[in-house]
């Protein structure tokens, strides 16, 4: 658990991100969704706000998906909850013993995470899944307060491209030196910068999951690979 001033310091990060609004663009958009909402959650309360990161203070494993999903996370408060990028990622947490139970409907499902901390590239649902590069910019800060906060990191697990793009940059504003030509993204590749450990992934998103370019085994071996690495004790 951690002490008093750091459980502050995660309280302030929180309180900070769903109070964000750097972003018009998105925070009206998820406003609208909220209000809109899809018909098989209509007698849902979203959430509608930007989403703070979930997960254990203590973790060894930071992943780092994209953006909240409308009808997900945007709906339910908690990162990768209710929609079916989250059914994967949770199932394949669960098999590699970092959750409690196989899925997340919504925030008071009982749903533990150990040894893993979830956020994301961008804390407001996009339109189109697509955050504007000034506003992956725009939450930056929020990726390098946690970076400072997840003190027992050894790994960094980016899901999909554009979260391993981003990881690359945090990587370079806290001074770690990347490679030249710049690495490549592909599944299931393990980078060491300047030991500092990341793991990249297709993310869980039904264009990939639905075409069979990430299936279930490659998610799970993923995720056997972040246990392995994660014991290895260098910092991620």
């Amino acid at each position: 658990m951690p002490t008093a001033p750091e459980a502050a310091d995660w309280e302030r990060l929180h309180r900070s991100v769903i109070r964000c609004g750097r972003c018009p663009r998105l925070r009206e958009y998820c406003a609208r969704v909220a209000r809109e909402k899809k018909r098989e959650f209509r007698e849902w309360k979203y959430w509608g706000k930007p989403v703070p990161g979930f997960g254990d203070p203590a973790a060894r494993v930071w992943i780092v998906g994209l953006a909240p999903a409308a009808h997900g996370a945007n709906r339910t408060g908690r990162m990768f909850t209710g929609d079916s990028s989250g059914d994967w990622l949770y199932r394949a947490l669960y098999r590699a013993g970092f959750a409690n139970q196989p899925g997340s409907r919504s925030v008071d499902d009982g749903l533990r995470l150990t040894d893993v901390y979830i956020s994301a590239t961008a804390r407001c649902a996009p339109p189109d899944n697509k955050p504007l590069p000034e506003e992956i910019a725009n939450c930056a800060s929020y990726l390098d307060t946690e970076w400072e906060l997840l003190t027992e990191r050894r790994l960094i697990v980016a899901l999909g491209a554009i979260a391993f793009e981003t990881v690359g940059r945090l990587l370079t504003r806290h001074t770690v030196t990347l490679p030249r030509p710049k690495p490549r993204f592909g599944h299931d590749r393990l980078y060491d910068f300047d030991g500092h450990r990341v793991l990249a992934s297709y993310h869980p998103s039904r264009q990939n999951t639905h075409t069979g370019r990430l299936t279930p085994v490659m998610l799970r071996d993923a995720f056997r690979r972040a246990v392995r690495v994660a014991k290895t004790g260098t910092r991620g």
